[in-house]
């Protein structure tokens, strides 16, 4: 069947530009459904297919070896003389430019450039192209508004223990490239009280995703330390309960690339870990409650490159020495480090003394518990931070009998503790009762700036990231909480520097002041006191015999009757005259 529609133009409309319009629509042929025709056809099942417009593509991570770059200068002081000139005889340069002077091109190009040298440091003179107007008035008002502003922090991620049995997290260690990732050691540090089935795991996390740890670090024993490489950000540092030390690269995977020998390692657990400053990267110390302090490479993890026991009497006895439980490294200071021990004292060491009793400098002594947390200010390394018992106390290395600055006793026990890395007034403090408080001296002594309770349990690590803004603390159940701090708490102020530096130097002579008439007075005592037995010595030199004390008595006694007799005569002796005297008158 042909289906044929016929239009009808005129001739004269051809050619004519189309109009278009809207009319109702026209039912030309309505054809009717066949029966007979359904029987040939039949329905198909429906199917949802899915297409992707775009190539597949698949991701690849490479990571190339770290450039070292080098910044070197080059002094200029003689250059572009001919080869036949030797700059370093007088005469042939003196020569050399009478010859250039006199030619007439060298004249002609000095006048010329002459002209444009002088148009170009008179239009420099005329304005400032770089110069920022009302600078000062903007730093003012930015500093009036952080002023102004309380200090806050807000929580922003946790990351829990996603194993059944909680440990505690002991040891947080931020990435170093970026500081996108936070490193966790978890273990439990109650003696023998480890449950069955606790896990040996500790984690890598990201601070972006807090469902999943990033990297699972699998060691042989608890890790109660953990530090990245400043160097290399794929290689860290971990201190067992066991006391081995064992490191890892995470391009490998969460085993240990090498570990210590366990008769070449610690006894106790490992509690401090640090990395050296050295050009290949690769050299660290650890300590630990065992007495000793043991320096290793990781390119050979056999046994320790040298050791030193922390005995105060410096004899190197173990059995007397200092259970040390913090490390402070200064890179600033290669040769000196120090560390914090069980029983109070802060010892400074020298790794560069020739004997081993030499590398014990002194001690410092004020706290009445174990010392968790020892760091240098990163601004003024002469002045140190300690935070033990119910305090945190700040010390200048001039003075050892007392610290120079103290906080106020503190209910709960102290925990942990670290200096702010982008203010030298600001520091950090974690409880027992879930607490961290911030400190600024410039703006509070007595009281914590800012104290917020984080949780229940009791936090026993804390780690600031390199930018200031984001803090890390770890508690008692695992779990590791994020915070952020308001902007007044991580922007250095004006003159902020030069006032913590002026605040440190005055409480530094202060306390010389009094530590000079303190030992005045126990100059005065310790005199007295040797006067006192000097002359009880002479008292019992002095003394008589029993035989000598009754002679020496009878004879006093004798004298006394005799001058008696003596007086007595002499008065009966003037009565005598007086009446002899009496009756001459009569």
């Amino acid at each position: 069947m042909e289906i044929v529609y016929e239009y009808v133009k005129k001739r004269s409309e051809f050619g004519r530009p189309c109009n278009f319009s809207d009319r109702p629509a026209d039912l030309h042929l309505d054809i009717q459904p066949d029966a007979e025709l359904a029987a040939c056809f039949f329905a198909l099942d429906s199917r949802d297919v899915g297409m992707q417009c775009a190539a597949d593509m698949s991701e690849h991570e490479v990571n190339t070896e770290r450039i070292e770059s080098e910044s070197r200068g080059i002094n200029h002081v003689e250059g572009g003389w001919p080869n036949n000139v030797n700059p370093q005889e007088i005469e042939h340069t003196m020569r050399f430019r009478k010859k250039v002077e006199k030619d007439e091109n060298y004249i002609k190009a000095i006048l010329k450039l002459g002209t444009q040298m002088e148009y170009s440091i008179k239009q420099n003179n005329t304005i400032d192209i770089y110069e920022e107007y009302f600078e000062e008035e903007q730093v003012e008002e930015e500093e009036m508004t952080d002023a102004k502003e309380q200090p806050a922090a807000k929580t922003i991620n946790v990351f829990r223990d996603p194993n059944e049995v909680k440990r505690t997290a002991s040891s947080l260690s931020w990435h170093p490239d970026g500081n996108h990732k936070l490193a966790v050691g978890y273990s439990c540090l109650e003696f023998q009280r480890a449950a069955k089935g606790m896990s040996f795991d500790s984690y890598i996390w990201d601070i972006e995703n807090r469902n999943q740890p990033e990297l699972t670090l699998k060691p042989v024993s608890p890790l109660v330390s953990l530090e990245y490489n400043p160097k290399d950000s794929h290689i860290l540092l971990g201190g067992s309960y066991n006391g081995q030390i064992a490191y890892w690269d995470t391009r490998k995977g969460g085993q240990p690339v090498e570990m210590s020998a366990i008769e070449h390692s610690h006894r106790d657990p490992v509690y401090k870990v640090i990395w050296l400053q050295s050009k290949t990267g690769t050299d660290a110390f650890s300590t630990s409650t065992d007495g000793q302090v043991l320096w290793w490479d990781i390119r050979n993890m056999k046994e320790p490159t040298e050791r030193l026991v922390l005995d105060p009497s410096k004899k190197e006895n173990l059995e007397n020495a200092l259970t040390a439980v913090s490390l402070e490294f200064e890179t600033t200071m290669p040769t000196k480090f120090m560390v914090g021990t069980e029983q109070g004292l802060v010892v400074a060491c020298n790794r560069k003394a020739k004997t081993p009793a030499e590398k014990i400098v002194c001690t410092y002594s004020g706290h009445r518990g174990p010392i968790y947390a020892l760091q240098r200010n990163p601004f003024f390394p002469k002045y140190f931070l300690t935070v033990a018992d119910w305090t945190a106390r700040i010390w200048s290395e001039d003075i050892r009998e007392s610290s120079i600055m103290s906080t106020t006793f503190d209910m709960a026990y102290l925990m942990d503790g670290c200096w702010s890395p982008v203010r030298p007034s600001v520091f950090f403090t974690v409880k027992m009762d879930g607490t961290v408080d911030v400190w600024d001296f410039l703006f509070k002594q007595n009281n914590p700036t800012l104290s917020l309770k984080v949780c229940d349990e009791a936090l026993c690590s804390v780690r600031v990231q390199s930018n200031g803004r984001l803090l890390a603390c770890g508690s008692q159940l695992g779990t590791a909480t994020l915070l952020e701090i308001s902007p007044g708490l991580y922007t250095m102020q004006r003159n902020e520097r030069a006032l913590a530096n002026e605040m440190f130097e005055r409480e530094t002579r202060r306390e010389k002041i009094l530590e000079a008439r303190l030992r005045e007075i126990r100059l005065k005592e310790r005199s007295r006191l040797e006067q006192v037995k000097e002359e009880e010595v002479q008292d019992a030199e002095g003394e008589e015999s029993p035989e000598e004390l009754i002679a020496r008595a009878e004879k006093e006694f004798f004298q006394i009757v005799e001058a008696e007799i003596m007086k007595w005569k002499k008065e009966v002796e003037k009565e005598k005259e007086k009446k002899v005297s009496e009756q001459k008158k009569c």
